[in-house]
């Protein structure tokens, strides 16, 4: 099982390579995602929303606190059906034997919910940051992925903070060579659509299970 790492270190790259095959091998069979692939990936965004520096300070804290949760959660899954194994079992057991009602109960269906909103932002922001030149500032693109995503879900006074951090966000070249430290910007951006495509795979698989168990609305 993987254990997070203490602390993400500002010498740290965010490897687009790395997460691209992580997420593929997320992958279980034709609807599933494995936990601890998909917590795997999520360290590595982390270091993305690092490397951005204030940026992503509201987002940042939120995702440390929650991966912990679902890492404390799958070491204290010793029963042999490990219910922490993949999203569609924890999904199924929390709801099954009613733990989402249950006072008191950190839920890892509710926790995951929040990382999920959290990837949807991020692959938005990638997403449309390849049809930004080189020299453009990506604050644009990025605003609007947050406006589509997880602004839906941010307080108003997140929301304005967040929009007004990201007007400091560097040009798109300037903005990958800060976060993509180990690759020159043109790889940076031929190894982008795989990540992206994998990234989007494990998304829609976990958000057609949420949709499926009617889980998307959790408190």
């Amino acid at each position: 099982m993987s254990t997070p790492s203490d602390s993400v270190m500002a010498e740290d790259c965010f490897d687009i390579e790395k997460v691209a095959n992580i997420f593929e091998r997320s992958l279980l069979d034709e609807d599933d995602v494995r936990m601890e692939d998909y917590l795997e990936a999520y360290e590595e965004i982390m270091k993305f929303f690092l490397l951005m520096g204030s940026v992503f300070t509201f987002v940042s804290s939120d995702v440390r606190n929650k991966l912990d949760v679902l890492y404390e959660l799958r070491r204290r899954d010793v029963d042999e059906l490990k219910h922490f194994d993949t999203i569609k079992t924890m999904l199924l057991y929390e709801k099954d034997e009613r733990l989402l009602q249950q006072k008191g109960y950190v839920s890892g269906s509710r926790t995951l919910l929040r990382l999920h909103r959290g990837l949807e932002f991020v692959y938005e922001f990638l997403y449309r940051l390849q049809s930004v030149a080189d020299n453009e500032k990506a604050h644009t693109v990025c605003k609007s992925a947050y406006n589509d995503t997880l602004a839906k879900h941010h307080t108003f006074l997140i929301r304005k903070g967040a929009q007004v951090a990201m007007f400091t966000i560097p040009t798109k070249g300037d903005l990958l060579k800060r976060v993509c430290r180990n690759v020159d910007v043109a790889r940076a951006m031929e190894l982008l659509p795989c990540m992206l495509r994998n990234m989007r795979i494990a998304y829609d698989r976990t958000n057609e299970l949420y949709t499926l168990h009617d889980l998307h609305n959790l408190p």
